[in-house]
């Protein structure tokens, strides 16, 4: 879709844990025209809601699904566990998942590290979201790791957290659907890329004319001018005109031939009688 099918704005979407400010910033600098507006999904529902066009592309979590949606990897978060700030992991600047085997860790339903089974022991219930696992960390009923990013998101003031120096990891990406790749997505691609302002560097070039298609400028240019020779006539140094290269004829100047407009033949006296 371009030119004309452009979109009048340009749709983003994130999940939470994302921060896109610094990208929105530099869009409206370059792109005063197109407003960017800014939507927060789950990160369980992303893919749907690129697929269905409620956004131009998206901030997401991988994995996505590669058969219908392109994604471009931007960077893996570091795991970390999240616990009471008088809980005894906070004794380490970093522990491993084999430190927390004693303890009950909390699998929310939106959990978006991937593992089947966390370590530690799992709790009675599954919590719905990470919002509600980090209330009943708060609340001393065992431990949760997210991505670094959630952490934050979710801070409190009597929680902290620990690195995790060997459970999975989350990575986030630029995410849009396979069959709407716009100038649109190939300007913001080219924000968190970090390309200047001036890159053309994956747009379209303009189409050519077609094989044997001549343009308006093209054929005004191959015309000659009015009053100059055509083919491949010329004029040599003694006057004669030279016409079809090396092997054509010579006319007129000394070579013996007729001069037009009543001019003197080659031959002195009158001309005989036919």
């Amino acid at each position: 879709m371009t030119g004309s099918e452009e979109p009048p704005s340009f749709r983003l979407a994130y999940v939470p844990g994302v921060t896109p400010d610094k990208w929105v910033r530099i869009w409206n600098e370059r792109l005063p025209g197109v407003p960017l507006s800014l939507t927060q999904v789950p990160a369980a529902e992303s893919d749907g809601v690129l697929l269905a066009g409620d956004a131009d592309a998206g901030l997401v979590r991988l994995p996505v699904d590669r058969s219908v949606l392109s994604a471009i990897p931007l960077y893996t978060e570091t795991t970390v566990v999240v616990i009471p700030k008088d809980h005894l992991v906070t004794a380490a600047d970093e522990v491993a998942v084999e430190d927390l085997a004693d303890e009950i860790v909390l699998h929310p339903l939106d959990d978006v590290l991937g593992w089947e089974r966390p370590p530690g022991r799992p709790a009675l219930e599954r919590p719905a979201t990470t919002a509600d696992a980090v209330e009943l960390v708060a609340a001393g009923i065992g431990v949760l790791l997210v991505p670094l990013s959630l952490a934050r998101l979710h801070h409190r003031k009597d929680l902290t957290y620990r690195t995790v120096t060997d459970a999975p990891e989350s990575s986030v990406a630029l995410s849009w659907p396979e069959d709407a790749h716009t100038d649109r997505v190939e300007d913001f691609i080219g924000i968190v890329r970090g390309r200047t302002v001036n890159s053309t560097r994956g747009r379209q070039p303009a189409q050519a004319p077609a094989k044997g298609e001549r343009t308006e400028t093209a054929s005004a240019r191959r015309k000659p001018p009015a009053g100059k020779q055509t083919g491949g006539a010329r004029r040599d140094a003694g006057g004669s005109t030279r016409t079809g290269g090396k092997g054509g004829s010579r006319t007129g100047g000394k070579s013996g031939g007729t001069k037009s407009g009543g001019a003197k033949s080659g031959r002195r006296g009158k001309p005989r009688r036919g």
